[in-house]
């Protein structure tokens, strides 16, 4: 292994983690106090036509085909080369395939349009014609950003991924605030739609003019076109993204659509609230990976594949430990969180939570193994897979849905992805590390086993401790989980080499920290 190489890695995970979760640590209170006064100044219903319309736009986003995924991971290598010209070749048909795709976001979200009242049921007082203003305030913000997004390509190929989550953070922070002010001085849905508008128009200006400066090279007019080689490479990878991309909203983005138009929009608002808390809570873990995915594009530019498979399992154990630490406690957690926050009205059947956290945590189990295939660009050996997740997704969801309601929908949900976490593996283990599968299932089994075990003896443990409501009881019945599903991890996996890695690694940040502080 190239020591420096590996220790710019580390580098750059490390500040793209720290800034992640510092913004993380200011933008989630300020999401929560919007999400309460946005509650009481509002309506239930105006909370699921906002959810509803933000899963339309992201199914409508799928209009991306996975360019994005396959652009990005060509990038890896010119970017770890200094390679300036193929650069420029790439970013070039980056540009021009994404204002492409703006366009036919635009032209899709158009037609789709007339079709609003149809998937948007029991809307109480909004009209036909509110809802379709409020849609397209919707469709401007995703179509505009398909103008800008495509130049933080180059910044996360570099592993500079926090810049992208600064200017995120701040423009997060503006738009909460102006939004706030909105409910409290107007209690307009129209103006709060509006507001956040204006900001995420704002960043993109920014971002336009401050990434051209950042990169003057992208604006020369002397750019190599790509050789056609490269190009039908760029092809083969977006054909097999595409059905990853299709098969993941088929799969991920319609449970909003399925209960707003099957059972009531307000009910989507309600599964809203819950879905806000896990995501934050997951965002916390996906800090760590989503900042170390450029990283890893570079391990598997430059390093060999038994080095690429032992930093795999040591992050594949960090992600089931953190993810599994999240769902226990999301899982003795979130109900009695809700019910003090917003109250009794506002609880989902203890089904239905049961079935959004274990998806949750298959999800996770799933992570590290997807960010390694986006970032070698293999996407072809199970690239019908999704295309089959969703169809059984959309299938026993609505088939299930209208027998048992809400928690008929979300174990559509598990069953679809239990096919990925059980496939998945069985496809990429060879193609990506030359290495058998029995190894993934063995872990997963046993991960399972140690989440079920500390969930089970933290479950009794609840019926005594929020046996009352009261901020000081969900503290103390946190603290338990921590030392309960961490012992629980630490005991069974601390003589493993990954666990030693990790903890390594941590010791190493730990020290450099302190040095930093040290100097000053």
């Amino acid at each position: 292994m190239n020591n420096r190489q590996g220790s710019s890695r580390i580098s750059f995970a490390k500040r793209n983690i720290a800034f992640g979760y510092l913004g993380m640590l200011v933008t989630a209170p300020a999401s929560f106090v919007l999400r309460t006064i946005f509650i009481h100044r509002l309506s239930d219903t105006l909370l699921g036509i906002n959810s509803t319309y933000a899963n339309i736009l992201s199914i409508l986003s799928m209009a991306e085909l996975g360019i994005g995924t396959a652009l990005n991971y060509s990038l890896y290598e010119p970017a770890a080369n200094h390679d300036t010209s193929r650069i420029k070749s790439y970013m070039r048909l980056y540009r021009r395939s994404y204002h492409v795709i703006g366009l036919v976001v635009a032209v899709l979200g158009i037609l789709l349009s007339p079709f609003l009242q149809y998937l948007v049921k029991n809307p109480g007082g909004v009209s036909v014609g509110d809802l379709r203003l409020y849609y397209f305030i919707f469709l401007f913000n995703t179509v505009s950003t398909y103008f800008v997004s495509y130049k933080y390509s180059l910044v996360n190929a570099e592993q500079k991924n926090y810049i992208q989550t600064n200017i995120i953070t701040a423009t997060k922070l503006c738009s909460v605030f102006l939004q706030i002010i909105v409910l409290l001085l107007f209690r307009s849905f129209l103006l709060y739609l509006l507001a956040d508008a204006f900001v995420q128009l704002v960043q993109k200006v920014f971002v336009s003019i401050y990434l051209d400066r950042m990169y003057p090279y992208l604006k020369d007019k002397d750019v190599k076109p790509l050789e056609k080689a490269e190009t039908n490479e760029i092809k083969r990878r977006t054909g097999a993204v595409l059905l990853l991309k299709v098969g993941d909203a088929a799969r991920l983005q319609t449970d909003a659509l399925i209960i707003s138009s099957m059972i009531a929009v307000a009910v989507a608002g309600v599964v809203d609230n819950y879905q806000m808390i896990v995501t934050v809570a997951g965002n916390f873990i996906n800090i760590i990976f989503n900042s170390v995915v450029s990283g890893f594009g570079n391990l598997v530019a430059k390093e060999s594949r038994s080095r690429q498979y032992d930093v795999y399992r040591a992050y594949r154990l960090l992600a089931v430990w953190l993810f599994g630490y999240i769902t226990c406690g999301m899982y003795i957690l979130i109900s009695p969180l809700i019910r003090q926050w917003l109250g009794p009205e506002w609880l989902l059947p203890s089904a239905a939570v049961f079935c959004m956290l274990t998806d949750f945590y298959l999800k996770g189990d799933r992570n590290v193994l997807n960010n390694f295939r986006a970032a070698a660009g293999i996407f072809e050996p199970d690239r019908f897979l999704p295309i089959i997740m969703g169809i059984v997704n959309l299938i026993l969801s609505v088939w299930l849905c209208r027998r048992i309601g809400v928690t008929g929908i979300y174990i559509g949900t598990v069953v679809s992805g239990l096919i990925g976490n059980i496939v998945r593996p069985v496809k990429l283990y060879r193609a990506c590390f030359d290495r058998p599968y029995t190894d993934y299932f063995r872990d997963l089994l046993g991960n399972a086993a140690i989440l079920a075990a500390a969930a089970l003896i933290c479950r009794a443990i609840a019926l005594r401790v929020l046996a009352a409501p009261g901020i000081g009881r969900l503290i103390v019945m946190g603290l338990i989980v921590t030392a309960v599903y961490n012992g629980f991890f630490i005991i069974a996996y601390r003589k493993k080499k990954e666990f030693r890695y990790l903890a390594d690694t941590f010791g190493n940040t730990v020290v450099s920290v302190k040095n930093r502080l040290g100097h000053r």
